[in-house]
């Protein structure tokens, strides 16, 4: 049975028994906790929580899921992958153990004829919690199991919660035994290869609290209504339906193998070290698609280090595996036809895939490169020491600054006949974790402020008038300050307003709140910011500027008229910069993000590479012509697939409901899925001026911009430095460009005389040094310090002037600068001194300590620099022993 195949059975049967079926939410949810969603009950935690009144007792999906807390130990073993789907049945306070175990039983005894799965019932085990013998009897009673084949487990397998204190409750795991060659026999309890996991069904009914009953704690109390959670590993199912090994053998991971073997001209089954890399090959790609498809780009925190990791994992076990040739286009695409039969997205908006993916493959190949430069000269340095190990921290510095995977330093360490302080490395590895789980663990708390605005959720949302006035009359629900429930607020305190209605726009969707004021007779309050609870709750952030407010109280809340002119035309202006900048770079321009505010918007754009000058100018063009086109502004509220289907754009990561409103300006120029306010007409917008164009992370770029007045006070004030410029070359404006040329022309001409004239100072001292060469046995050894403030690439020119001077006699050139409080070196060895034994490299180990240094090189020619001068005399005298020694 195919994996979508899989994934449409367990839904369709939720939806026969009553479940609303809900589609994936994103990877990228604004859960504090959570840096990917990681199970199928996250978008529902609102729900279990407590925050909000779920809109159905009911719901069925199939979450797509990212762990990546054990990226190494992918593809060591067959068991551990990034992605995976979760499938899922979810009850908020309706059925409860015996409806989900019944539930349960059925899809998979059910014979695939009539819908099920089929699995040989005689196989299956189940397990309970040690203190819930509740459902084992149900097991036994509902599903006929023997009571033999029902096992119970402490709280560390079989209690859930989420970590930190909320719901919790026991589980009930279901196993299916795949036989003795899988390992003994003994149920769950005895071989969890042999009997393999394939569904927890979790029985949420209590509270917990600091202490978790996983840990043998007692629960604080109990749940007013009791919820289900369940949740089926689609790929684990899919392996025993499909007969084979190992996830990694299915129908959705195995053509990525086959691509990769294609590709590398390696066999999978063969080598195990090669397998492992053809498994990371196939489980990163798929990961890296699915994280790229929601809006994740590569960066170096958070999100985008993650993605980067796969990507260049990727990279490196395709090398290792003897790829020559870029892979990632490859893999992408096996990936997206793979995948796009459950998640269309994949297909649709493939361009920008392989833009990201095929982007940082060819910055890594760059890396790799710098990497290697990097660790020949660590390796260079340990061995002028006498040293046989690279150092952790130096593993750790490649890995964590440059990117440079630690299984290919421990490679090419081998290859140099060096090892690597692997526990150094490891240790370091750990402690980087153990920060990272210390400020996940902090953040862990950020739900818990969340409950007091519970009950005003629940009385539904707030009536935003925004769109159509200014100011409205609204009643007080209810005053909080400082994370409690007060009934007043007097003047100079700060207090968060919660009215049955509000002009004041939330922040949300890259547009800044609305600033503005809540009054009434006596009563003035300042609106600092207005955020959303819930998505739906407005709470407004104020200062109480005179009388005193009260829960109850009848006020006029009203938006900052010129406030709100100037939000609308910077959000306005962003839609403009937008489908600008899709006009004129294509569609895989797409939005990664935005910021507008009163004559200002930003945007940023996935991207590879800076904007020409031309595009910028084009860009900003086509920008003021649609404002000058005067295009009407309509909006209206549509389902999300008619919104789609129309050809509206929606921002890669956010959820959207059921109903979408889409911001439409000049017809097909720009359409958008967009909940911000906006000018009537375009042209009201104003001017609009790019200010620059930039990076802000691997394959994404930002633009800035200003609207309106502040972008007529912008051009205004370049109006006026141009005239202070135009004045001071004493020509006209439209010739000041050209003026500027010829003078940069000059000092370049300038500067190179300059140079010419240095270069030729140096050189004439080269006389000199040749004259004092000490005589060492049969060579000649020039030591010495260069004269004050000579540069590093002035340096190598001097000496090797001064060792072509020597001819065929045996000569070896050190000199140490001293340049701005560092020690830049150069050894040149001639090639009559390398006959005899003398090496450039080899000499940097002998004076390099001296002067905190550290370089290499080839055997005629080596340098690098150093960070103490005070240590330039030993050094010198250091390099003239060791000449001497090999002089004999």
């Amino acid at each position: 049975m195919q994996t979508h195949e899989i994934r449409r059975r367990f839904l369709d049967h939720f939806v026969r028994a009553g479940h609303t079926e809900v589609p994936s939410a994103s990877l990228i949810l604004a859960d504090p906790n959570l840096l990917f969603v990681n199970a199928g009950m996250v978008q529902f935690k609102p729900y279990f929580l407590g925050q909000e009144a779920p809109p159905y007792p009911r719901a069925t999906s199939v979450q797509k899921c990212v762990r990546t807390g054990d990226i190494e130990e992918v593809g060591v073993t067959t068991r551990h992958n990034t992605f995976f789907q979760m499938a899922g049945n979810f009850s908020f306070g309706d059925y409860f153990k015996e409806g989900a175990i019944t539930l349960a039983w059925e899809l998979i005894s059910k014979s695939q004829e009539e819908g099920g799965f089929g699995f040989d019932t005689d196989r299956i085990w189940v397990t309970a919690y040690e203190d819930d013998p509740e459902a084992a009897e149900i097991w036994h009673r509902v599903a006929g199991i023997p009571k033999e084949r029902i096992q119970f487990r402490d709280g560390k397998d079989n209690y859930w919660d989420m970590g930190v204190p909320g719901p919790g409750g026991p589980c009930s795991e279901i196993y299916y035994d795949r036989g003795p060659a899988y390992g003994k026999e003994g149920g769950p309890v005895a071989d969890e290869d042999r009997y393999l996991e394939i569904w927890n069904l979790v029985f949420m009914q209590d509270v917990r609290g600091e202490l978790s009953p996983k840990l043998g704690h007692p629960p604080v109390g109990s749940l007013p209504k009791k919820n289900i959670d369940t949740g089926m590993g689609v790929e684990r199912v899919a392996m025993l339906l499909q007969g084979v090994e190992n996830v990694y053998e299915t129908d959705l991971l195995r053509p990525i193998i086959d691509k990769a073997e294609e590709l590398t001209g390696r066999s999978y089954g063969v080598e195990h070290a090669d397998d492992v890399r053809f498994r990371v090959i196939a489980d990163h790609a798929r990961t890296a698609a699915m994280l790229i498809s929601d809006g994740v780009n590569p960066g170096n925190d958070g999100r985008g280090y993650v993605l980067r990791r796969l990507l260049r994992r990727i990279v490196r076990s395709a090398r290792l595996l003897g790829a020559e040739k870029p892979v990632m286009a490859e893999f992408m695409k096996v990936v997206s036809d793979l995948m796009s039969p459950s998640y269309p997205e994949l297909g649709t908006d493939f361009g920008r895939i392989e833009t990201v993916a095929v982007g940082e493959e060819t910055a890594f190949l760059k890396t790799l490169n710098t990497g290697s430069t990097l660790f020949d000269n660590t390796a260079a340095a340990v061995k002028a020491k006498g040293g046989k190990k690279i150092a952790g921290s130096d593993a750790f510095t490649l890995h964590d600054t440059y990117g440079f995977p630690i299984d290919l330093t421990l490679e090419m360490a081998a290859e140099a006949g060096l090892s690597v302080d692997e526990e150094g490395f490891r240790t370091l590895m750990a402690e980087q974790r153990q920060r990272a789980k210390e400020d996940a663990a902090a953040r862990k708390h950020a739900h818990a402020d969340l409950s007091i605005y519970k009950e005003l959720v629940d009385r539904g949302a707030t009536e935003f008038t925004g769109f159509d006035e200014l100011t409205s009359e609204a009643h007080v629900l209810a005053l909080i300050a400082d994370g409690v429930r007060v009934p007043t607020a007097t003047a100079g305190h700060d207090v968060e307003v919660i009215l049955d209605r509000s002009p004041l726009y939330a922040e949300s969707g890259g547009q800044i709140a609305d600033r503005g004021s809540i009054t009434a007779a006596g009563l003035k309050l300042r609106v600092n910011d207005v955020q959303k609870i819930a998505k739906k709750l407005w709470v407004h952030k104020t200062t109480v500027e005179q009388g005193q407010i009260t829960e109850g109280d009848v006020v006029l809340a009203q938006a900052d008229p010129a406030w709100r002119s100037g939000a609308t035309q910077g959000h306005s202006g962003t839609h403009m910069v937008h489908a600008a900048l899709r006009q004129v770079l294509g569609p895989n321009a797409v939005q990664a993000g935005s910021l507008n505010k009163p004559g200002y918007l930003r945007f940023d754009f996935n991207w590879q590479g800076q904007l020409t000058e031309q595009q910028k100018a084009d860009i900003e063009a086509v920008s003021n012509d649609a404002v000058g086109a005067d295009f009407p502004v309509n909006t209206f509220v549509t389902d999300l697939p008619k919104a789609k289907q129309m050809g509206a754009l929606a921002l890669f990561g956010e959820n959207y409901g059921d109903e979408v409103r889409v911001v439409e300006i000049g017809g097909p120029f720009s359409m958008e899925l967009c909940g911000g306010t906006h000018v009537q007409h375009s042209s009201q917008i104003g001017p609009i001026t790019l200010l620059g164009e930039s990076s802000v992370g691997s394959g994404v770029r930002r633009v800035e911009a200003f609207v309106g007045l502040d972008s007529y006070k912008y051009l205004a004030k370049e109006r006026a430095l141009l005239a202070g410029v135009a004045a001071s070359l004493k020509v006209p404006s439209d010739e000041v460009p050209a003026r500027v040329e010829q003078l940069v022309e000059r000092l370049k001409i300038a500067e190179k005389e300059l140079e010419r004239t240095k270069i030729a100072a140096v050189l004439s001292s080269a006389g000199k040094f040749v004259d004092e060469a000490e005589r060492l046995g049969g060579l000649l050894l020039v030591a010495a310090a260069a004269p004050e403030g000579v540069a590093a690439g002035d340096l190598r020119t001097l000496a090797t002037d001064i060792r072509g001077r020597f001819g065929s006699e045996p000569a070896v050139v050190v000199l140490l600068g001293n340049a701005d409080g560092k020690v830049p070196f150069v050894v040149a060895v001639n090639k009559a001194a390398q006959e005899l034994g003398v090496k450039a490299g080899d000499l940097v180990g002998s004076f390099g300590p001296s002067i905190a240094g550290r370089g290499g090189g080839k055997p005629e020619m080596a340098q690098g620099a150093g960070s103490d001068p005070s240590g330039i005399a030993a050094g010198l005298a250091a390099v003239r022993a060791r000449v001497a020694e090999i002089a004999g």
